[in-house]
């Protein structure tokens, strides 16, 4: 474990900071202390925060509270609404001083409260602290997602990431592929070799999937002891099937061994793909069906091979 969490840390990029503030000034002067250390974004109002947020989903917030149109207040209750941007840290930044308004900005789920005129150095140290609180949440969250056998995603990981791409597919109305991997005969191989050797071979295999994922925003999980998936977002039928073809072939080529195997001697997998665009009336559950379904038709057709839903 802790080499994954090495790993995690090490690939962490650099922390990204929103400024919201009606004034240039504050903008500016916010710019200056900051912007050596971490990726700015500015808004000047609530309704550029809300959209900024949802582009460059920072890992911190300054917020003013007064503003024309949607207030700091406003703002910051629609951000912990929403379960894409609830765990961004919000600091308040603003000229009120009073008690009432501190237990208001808390309430609403504020983790720091920041009075004006800014103390460069109070503002720093404050910035700080919850910057590395923040990645500190973010790195034992990434740990928590991980397969510990393998490294690549688990199945609540796989199980968040579907319902989110899902939802961005539907939203652009794009083509969502999934592909569904079983290592053929997993049982006879550890029964064969040991379990520890099963362990070895789960994670090779896993290293050989994830290197023929080529883009980043597709997703190989573990969601079972010998079963993995791919998410495949924006991708069509087409695509997936060739995607499928390509893990065939390089688990093909690393020939492990597997003496206990019915299809011969070294390891294979079966697979099941399906493609859909997901619509207002589809279901993530009916993708997974189908694609259990193609697995399951593929294994009963002599396994090592491809079926597309």
């Amino acid at each position: 474990m802790p080499d994954i969490a090495s790993m995690i840390a090490n690939s962490l990029p650099r922390g990204r900071l929103l400024v919201v503030d009606d004034q240039p000034t504050n903008i500016r002067l916010l710019y200056e202390a900051f912007h050596q250390q971490y990726d700015i974004f500015m808004a000047a109002n609530g309704e550029e925060a809300l959209e900024q947020v949802k582009r460059a989903q920072p890992d911190l917030v300054l917020l003013d509270v007064m503003m024309p149109g949607i207030d700091g207040y406003e703002v910051c209750r629609r951000l912990k609404s929403d379960p894409q941007s609830a765990q961004i840290p919000v600091i308040f930044v603003t000229a009120q001083r009073s008690e009432a308004d501190e237990v208001m900005g808390f309430e609403l789920g504020a983790v720091d409260f920041i009075t004006k005129p800014i103390n460069p150095v109070i503002v720093k140290a404050r910035v700080a602290t919850h910057m590395a609180l923040k990645r500190q949440n973010d790195l034992l969250r990434s740990i928590a997602m991980l397969d510990g056998l393998t490294g690549v995603a688990n199945r609540r990981k796989f199980d968040e990431e579907l319902v989110r791409l899902w939802r961005q597919c539907q939203r652009d109305n794009a083509p969502l592929s999934l592909i569904m991997l079983d290592v053929d005969y997993f049982k006879l191989y550890n029964d064969s070799y040991g379990h520890q050797a099963g362990d070895d071979c789960l994670r090779k295999l896993a290293e050989l999937f994830r290197h023929t994922l080529q883009r980043p925003q597709d997703l190989l999980a573990r969601i079972g002891g010998e079963e993995f998936a791919c998410i495949l977002p924006w991708t069509e039928a087409k695509g997936a099937l060739t995607i499928a073809n390509r893990i065939k072939e390089a688990v093909r080529q690393q020939a492990l061994e597997h003496r206990a195997s019915p299809l011969g001697q070294m390891v294979t997998v079966s697979m099941g793909v399906v493609t859909q665009v997901p619509g207002a009336a589809g279901r993530i559950a009916a993708l997974m069906e189908l694609a259990d379904l193609a697995l399951y038709r593929q294994k009963a057709n002599g396994r090592d091979g491809i079926c597309v839903a």
